[in-house]
């Protein structure tokens, strides 16, 4: 699957109209770690991804308080170390509603988007 380029994304959402409401972006770059929490090598991961709750996710993201705009990409493949798992971005007003949002949404796709197994 091609990537996502979080610099476009911006581009995009600053194009839009009322986009001055605009007081922040965040952005999240997953990426397949060598180790795992426990501490052990890691040599990759499978990953895959509902695409249908991707949608659905970042749709409903979009509608949280201070929110703008947001974007999401994820991987689905047998990933090596180092290899991007996800992006996700969020525009919006205040830096706390940002951080919340952004904090929120990457925890719903791992969630309930990803599923993932590590390679060790």
């Amino acid at each position: 699957m091609s990537t996502a380029d979080i610099d476009d994304w911006i581009r995009e959402v600053k194009a839009q109209p009322g986009s001055a409401a605009i007081g922040m972006f965040l952005a999240h770059q997953g990426i397949v770690r060598g180790t795992a929490r426990s501490g052990e090598r890691v040599r990759g991961m499978m990953l895959g991804a509902d695409r249908d709750r991707l949608e659905s996710v970042l749709a409903e993201a979009g509608t949280w308080p201070g929110v703008f705009a947001v974007r999401g990409w994820v991987n689905e493949e047998l990933l090596a170390v180092g290899d991007d798992i996800m992006k996700v971005l969020v525009a919006g007003d205040f830096r706390d509603n940002v951080f919340a949002a952004l904090q929120r949404l990457v925890s719903q796709i791992k969630s309930d988007v990803l599923s993932e197994s590590e390679l060790r």
